[in-house]
């Protein structure tokens, strides 16, 4: 069973996180049934965006990262405290572990903003939050990213980076693809009602 770790921040954007539940959650049923997920969290109760909270599976504390395949990070906002707990160097460390081990990596919005905080992404390309006159992009370019500024999703090896919560269910599938297979991720996105 191949063990993807859903790393929460506080003040994470709840949907981008639950493409990751409902993809590998239908894996479980639908699809091949080879992987697993679980939601891990430096507090005991997290808060989302848009007022609701979430506890999740594990602290980062109580798990090792060696029992894990893969790394997935939804996106948050900065109102609602998401880069204190994303830019904090304990959640960062995570990211280079994954790197290091040349782990997959799948990051959704501004959580790419982490992944390049972490280092793994310099002179690497990717891309952040898009959306005209806000700074993101700029910030990722200042940490030493090639900015794909126009592109919806970058992979560079093993890194996916997106743009925007509009990617959330494309880079869910991506690292569903990664962790199986091409014909496993469609049959499952098949079962879920989308078009393949």
């Amino acid at each position: 069973m191949k063990k993807i770790l859903l790393l929460l921040a506080d003040g994470f954007e709840s949907y981008e996180a639950s493409v990751f539940t409902d993809v590998f959650g239908w894996n479980l049923f639908e699809g091949d049934r080879t992987t697993s997920l679980v939601s891990v969290g430096m507090h005991p109760t997290l808060a989302c965006t848009w007022g609701y909270s979430c506890i999740p599976m594990k602290q980062l504390k109580e798990i090792q990262l060696e029992e894990f395949d893969a790394l997935a990070i939804p996106g948050g906002f900065e109102e609602a405290g998401f880069y204190k707990d994303a830019f904090n160097e304990e959640f960062l460390s995570v990211i280079r572990w994954f790197d290091q081990k040349n782990k997959p990596i799948a990051s959704i919005c501004v959580a790419s903003l982490a992944v390049a905080k972490s280092g793994v992404l310099k002179d690497r390309f990717g891309t952040t939050y898009r959306f005209k006159n806000n700074p993101r992009q700029d910030q990722m370019e200042e940490m030493g990213v090639k900015v794909k500024r126009e592109e919806r999703i970058v992979k560079d090896r093993n890194i996916i980076t997106s743009s925007s919560p509009e990617t959330s269910l494309d880079v869910a599938f991506l690292l569903l693809e990664k962790m199986t297979s091409r014909e496993n991720m469609l049959k499952v996105k098949e079962r879920m009602g989308f078009s393949v």
